[in-house]
């Protein structure tokens, strides 16, 4: 039989076969797909031929084969460990959620994200929430972040879950595809997807007032059918998220506006940090490229890990060391 995975919980698949009934598996030895460990071999989306085996009254089902993906969204570890997982396969978009505070996202995890996505093919919007919960300054935090990534060609739209603002424009986007949310734990995301599709009826949970940080509600990934032709896959709440190994001279192609340079430079095999007559360096010494995206691209270039440090607001731009 062939199905779609709808949710994993490490040891247990539920299938949804093509006539639409939904079977609990197991997975039949173990799986190394495109040469990725993961912790995960099947992840959420993927398409898989399974047999069914009966014992006694129940039946469940065994996965044998798992198709090639369209692409995927992996992430490696910030612990020690540096394994990978893979979160969900063969999707048409992915919403990443941003709040300004009550978590703040910063920058890093932003270009991170949006370097893994561009990597694998992926099409990202960038979804400003709780755009009523905001005071002034943070309203132009917003508006600065957007016009960074909108001059580079992602689409940036603002919305309010609780209040309902702009959902519909989401919902048109989502029309005859499968759409991934993503976003740190507390940033709305659940909230949004029962605004969404009143009838999920998703736990979400408050903010934790002493770290200022998401309580994860969604434990595993999971997909789901909505009422409107769309599915989505609603994710737990990332943390951090550390980028699989891009060979360096490859890196500032996934960094649209360096692309878009790079044949400007003296050097064909240009990284952009110490080469003369840089074409990314010296935009960047026009601020027609962004600082804060330069040391995402660094950060990442160097291995280092995530770091709150690399926040983008309206007034540390100009900090350029």
């Amino acid at each position: 039989m062939t199905g779609i995975v709808y949710k994993s919980t490490g040891s247990w698949y539920w299938v949804k076969s093509n006539d639409g009934a939904l079977h609990q598996c197991r997975m039949k030895g173990k799986f190394r797909i495109q040469n990725i460990k993961s912790t995960n071999p099947i992840a959420v989306g993927d398409k898989v031929e399974f047999d069914l085996e009966k014992k006694g009254d129940e039946e469940t089902g065994v996965i044998k084969t798992i198709h090639d993906r369209d692409n995927f969204i992996v992430r490696k570890s910030v612990n020690l460990s540096k394994q990978t997982h893979i979160i969900a396969s063969n999707i048409d978009q992915v919403f990443l959620l941003i709040t300004i505070n009550n978590p703040p996202t910063f920058s890093a995890f932003i270009d991170r994200f949006l370097v893994s996505a561009r990597a694998y093919r992926i099409d990202v919007i960038l979804v400003f929430n709780k755009i009523d919960s905001y005071a002034l300054e943070e309203r132009a935090e917003i508006l600065y972040l957007k016009d960074i990534y909108e001059k580079i060609g992602y689409e940036c739209v603002e919305v309010s879950a609780t209040q309902n603002t702009n959902v519909d424009t989401i919902k048109k986007m989502m029309l005859g595809k499968t759409s991934m949310f993503v976003g740190h734990s507390g940033v709305g995301k659940t909230t949004l997807v029962n605004t969404i599709e009143p009838t999920l009826n998703l736990k979400t949970k408050e903010i934790s007032d002493q770290h200022n940080q998401g309580k994860h509600t969604t434990t595993f990934a999971e997909m789901f059918d909505l009422s409107f032709d769309a599915r989505i896959i609603d994710t737990p709440g990332i943390k951090g998220f550390g980028v699989v190994d891009i060979d360096k001279y490859e890196l500032g192609d996934y960094f649209p506006e360096f692309f878009n340079l790079k044949e400007n430079c003296k050097f064909n095999n240009c990284i952009h940090v110490k080469e003369p007559q840089c074409a990314v360096k010296e935009a960047l010494e026009k601020e027609k490229v962004s600082w804060s995206r330069y040391r995402s691209y660094l950060q990442i270039l160097e291995g280092e890990e995530e770091s709150e440090h690399y926040r983008t607001d309206i007034w540390n731009e100009e900090d350029t060391e």
